[in-house]
């Protein structure tokens, strides 16, 4: 256990580096696991951070609309909606979305009412139900039915939904052989922003002050594919004290920002700015 003046000493300097906003240079990591972080509800090197884009006026979700961005059901850059009927938001290549169309386009004349008792949606000859969705019997090539299937099972991973969820990280120790020395600090824990859902490329990340909107941290990260996430993944170590862990209450909150899609994530509580404990 370190004397009380050391530990009083490094919050502080927490404190000051979040009232800074000094911004974490570390790459990118592995996106830690959401089941010991907390979901938000509901994938090189840092890029050059943009200026922080205004407050959204809505004290609820903090979700923003801007143009590329259809809510959960957005799409990964280079797809489309199926759009096999107008509800249908599954993500697929544009092709799959041309070819929806076209077996829409021929269903009735590819039918043959009370073929093998299937009644008046059977389809003839060299054809079966497309099943995109329940209750889907327009007739098509058995290869388009598969397609379907597989378009289905991916269709999670190809969408933009900006999980956001908040983890904690601590200071490595470094060892030398044998011989490892740790930091004065290594006990406090710092907030770390993990992510899935998003656009391989550019994520801004944000965290302000909920009093203010000011904002304490910022910094940008290139989401890509890791195992076990979906779409594109993240996990950015901020420089900021996670008071919560000293039982201080919410003030303040991170939200990411999708560069691709222009989609927000929702925002995520947090307990920041802490100097002492």
């Amino acid at each position: 256990m370190r004397p009380n003046g050391i530990r009083i000493a490094v919050v502080v300097l927490a404190g000051l580096v979040a009232a800074t906003g000094t911004a974490c240079t570390a790459q990118p990591a592995t996106p830690a696991p959401t089941s010991t972080s907390t979901p938000s509800g509901g994938s090189g090197a840092a890029a050059a951070e943009a200026p922080a884009p205004a407050p959204s006026g809505s004290a609820g979700s903090g979700i923003v609309s801007l143009a590329g961005d259809y809510g959960p059901d957005t799409c990964r850059e280079g797809y489309v909606w199926r759009e096999a009927r107008r509800t249908d938001h599954v993500c697929v290549e544009p092709r799959v979305r041309d070819q929806a169309r076209s077996d829409n386009a021929q269903a009735a004349a590819r039918r043959a009412p009370g073929t093998n008792g299937y009644g008046p949606y059977a389809c003839a000859v060299g054809y079966v139900w497309r099943e995109a969705y329940p209750g889907d019997v327009v007739c098509v090539e058995p290869r388009v039915r598969d397609q379907a299937r597989r378009d289905n099972a991916q269709a999670d991973d190809r969408r933009v939904s900006a999980r956001l969820w908040k983890s904690r990280w601590y200071p490595e120790r470094r060892c030398d052989g044998d011989v490892c020395t740790g930091r004065s600090d290594d006990d406090i824990p710092r907030i770390r922003l993990n992510g899935d859902h998003y656009n391989f490329g550019q994520v801004r990340l944000y965290i302000r002050r909920d009093s203010d909107h000011r904002v304490l941290w910022s910094g940008t990260v290139t989401a890509t594919r890791h195992a076990g996430f979906a779409g594109g993944s993240f996990g950015k170590k901020t420089t900021l004290t996670d008071c919560s862990r000293y039982g201080r209450p919410v003030n303040g909150h991170a939200q990411a920002y999708d560069v691709l899609s222009g989609r927000w994530s929702a925002r995520i509580p947090l307990s920041v700015g802490c100097a002492t404990l």
